[in-house]
């Protein structure tokens, strides 16, 4: 059973729900925050899908201070250090109200873009409402209840003048720095500590003030009490980080039940972190990915498919090196498939459908590997050649769709963050390092030149060609594709080269592969097997050989150390697959003896 199946089963269905998630936006979003968003996100599709009442809210927790600065943003903001998150303006030249306008419109178009309709709302219009006003009454006259549940849950001591609640300092306009220290039932005494935080300086003040209608606020541990106490939310998940023993959930759950009395706390989703090359990703360090940054380069269906394959206690290690992008592209493919085929189901099929924005019926996609390598030759007209490629040579305006997003994430990759030896650039000269070829793989190019001009020049038949061009140098296939690979792009890998010769003019694929030489010796001394070798391989294949031939070769003049003469043995076998083994000769008629005997 998919993982959100089995949470729903624990809910109320005669009940309304409310699903709840909210982010601080003290700095450009990382990817990373996108998991509790989705996370949520499958919760209400599946539960409105199965008719159950239910919302999905959003909340920006914009009356949090200013403690951290924004990954090189320090020369505007650290000024405001200590301030509301709403009061703290943008950088200069934006339109947006404020700081955490700021970030938090940029993560709402991601919302939109990977198909989120969660109703969004803002605490500091909920505080300046009035609408927390009864829950921070309740709150504050039990703060003996609040500093007791922080050091029976969490270890944590609390001195018996604190209170639960930070002002919003009548002078300095800083919420960071100021500490509660009694409530008479009207005000609270506050005081704006000068070193009461090591990122923030109070400016000193102490005075009295009503702690109503968004004139400060509760420390986030009770805030998420309020916010349950008031707004009824039924669903809220939080990261591993607050969810561990005697952590913040925790300590929110004591303190609605001893406060207000409320014996069952919303439905706990507990998630792993969305690391980076195994790093825990920091919006304020620098770290990862932002989630704008994402959004633009995966399509969202890929990006949606990366964030909910895995269940949420499990932690997504991503990185945007090539094998990675390659994979997970393959991966959603094979899900894709997999979704429309007869026997598609299970896990697979409801991970496919939630990765999607809006249904779709099933659509032609393009191989990855193929298609980056495409797009990194000029000379190709990408739209067309798919095209023509697929069956029936016509892409319908959905498969253009995804077309056009596999080809800007690949072209976003290659700008972004593609290594030099990541990108597939076909090489105008012979690239240096074929020099480290061996002369097996330098044969083998040019057997496999000599073949190509009686090939048909299609993907399959030019894969087969490939294949049988190993077989008859011989050499293993793993060295004969880098060696392709090397001589085109300077590198050990690439896309199927069957379909890449496809998409490459023979004169010029011939000429490439037989501009690197070998010598002949060189090449014996390399693929000679020892008579012992031969004889076991030529008896696996009793039964198979259709005919074999055997040929002496020599070489009119060696230096000292090189073989002189090789025997080859040419064998065909019943699929009509022809290979070649050599060993050194030992007499005359030795092939026909050793052919005889096997």
């Amino acid at each position: 059973m998919f993982w959100a199946d089995k949470l729903i089963e624990k809910l109320d269905r005669d009940q309304p729900h409310i699903i709840n998630d909210s982010k601080t936006p003290s700095g450009r979003a990382h990817v990373g925050a996108l998991r509790g968003v989705l996370i949520h996100d499958v919760m209400f599709r599946l539960m409105k899908e199965r008719g159950f009442e239910v919302r999905y809210t959003f909340g920006v927790d914009d009356y949090d201070p200013l403690d951290e600065l924004p990954y090189g943003k320090d020369e505007h903001f650290r000024q405001y250090l200590g301030m509301p998150l709403c009061s703290v303006p943008p950088p200069p030249g934006s339109t947006a109200s404020d700081m955490s306008d700021y970030y938090i419109s940029e993560f709402f178009g991601v919302f939109d873009y990977l198909g989120v309709a969660a109703e969004t709302y803002r605490l500091r219009d909920i505080y300046r409402a009035g609408e927390f006003d009864e829950a921070i009454d309740q709150i504050l006259r039990h703060a003996d209840v609040v500093r007791e549940v922080y050091h029976k849950v969490s270890g944590s001591q609390r001195p018996a003048t604190w209170y639960p609640f930070q002002v919003i300092c009548e002078q300095c306009g800083k919420i960071g720095t100021t500490e509660v220290t009694g409530y008479d039932g009207k005000e609270v005494s506050y005081h704006c500590r000068p070193s009461l935080v090591k990122w923030a300086q109070g400016c000193g003040h102490q005075g009295k003030v009503s702690p109503f209608g968004g004139r400060g606020k509760l420390p986030w541990k009770v805030e998420w009490v309020a916010k349950w106490a008031t707004r009824g939310i039924t669903v809220e998940g939080a990261g591993k980080d607050h969810t561990t023993k005697g952590g913040s959930r925790d300590v929110a759950e004591g303190c609605l039940r001893r406060i207000f009395n409320q014996k069952k706390a919303p439905l706990n989703i507990p998630y792993e972190f969305f690391l980076v090359e195994g790093a825990k990703m920091s919006s304020s360090r620098g770290v990862g990915v932002s989630a704008v940054e994402m959004a633009e380069f995966l399509p969202p269906e890929i990006l949606r498919f990366l964030l909910l394959r895995s269940q949420p206690n499990r932690p997504i290690n991503f990185s945007p090196d090539e094998q990675s992008i390659i994979k997970l592209f393959n991966d959603f493919d094979r899900s894709h498939a997999q979704f429309f085929s007869a026997d598609g189901g299970g896990d697979t099929r409801e991970i496919y459908a939630l990765s999607q924005v809006a249904p779709e019926g099933e659509y032609y996609a393009p191989n990855i590997q193929l298609l980056q390598a495409l797009v990194q030759m000029p000379h190709i007209d990408v739209v067309e050649e798919i095209r023509r490629r697929k069956p029936g040579g016509s892409l319908s305006a959905l498969e253009r769709t995804h077309l056009q997003r596999r080809i800007a994430s690949i072209q976003y990759w290659l700008d972004r963050y593609a290594s030099a030896e990541e990108r597939l650039q076909l090489q105008p000269q012979l690239p240096a390092v074929a020099a480290q070829l061996s002369a097996t793989q330098c044969a083998f190019l040019h057997r496999l030149a000599e073949r190509l001009p009686n090939a048909s020049w299609q993907a399959d038949a030019l894969q087969s060609t490939i294949f049988d061009a190993t077989r008859i140098t011989p050499i293993a296939q793993p060295d004969a594709f880098q060696a392709i690979y090397l001589v085109l792009f300077g590198r050990t890998s690439g896309p199927r080269a069957g379909n890449l010769f496809e998409f490459l003019e023979p004169d010029f694929l011939s000429q490439r592969l037989t501009q690197v030489t070998y010598a002949q010796a060189q090449l014996w001394q390399e693929s000679v097997v020892e008579r012992e070798v031969l004889e076991q391989w030529l008896q696996s294949q009793q039964g198979k050989i259709a005919s074999m031939t055997t040929q002496l070769q020599r070489l009119p003049e060696t230096e000292e150390g090189e073989i002189a003469a090789v025997l080859e043995f040419t064998v065909t076998l019943n699929d009509g697959k022809t290979h070649l083994r050599r060993t050194r000769p030992s007499s005359e008629g030795e092939g026909e003896v050793l052919g005889a005997r096997c």
